[in-house]
């Protein structure tokens, strides 16, 4: 394994790992300004109140997301180890 091997492997990994966490992080940010928004329309200054929501809406996106994700992990991981040089 040499050093351009290894450092192509830890750029795809990162940009693995941008790809599988960006729509969960869109659900989370839509969660997040929705309730903000209506705290503001109807002065609820609850801090808490976003929590439970966004805990939620992660928890069903990640439920459908799931066999994406899956598929993402396995086909980097079938490329990681049928790239690797034999030693």
């Amino acid at each position: 394994m040499n050093e351009q091997f290894a450092l192509d492997l830890g750029r795809q990994a990162l940009v693995l790992t941008l790809k599988i966490s960006f729509p969960l992080l869109c659900v989370a940010l839509v969660v997040g300004v929705t309730i903000s928004i209506l705290q503001a329309v109807t002065q609820i200054q609850e801090m808490t109140l976003t929590f439970v929501p966004k805990i939620i809406a992660i928890i069903i996106a990640t439920v459908f997301f799931m066999p994406w994700i899956i598929n993402q992990m396995t086909t980097f991981a079938k490329a990681m180890f049928g790239a690797m040089p034999a030693t």
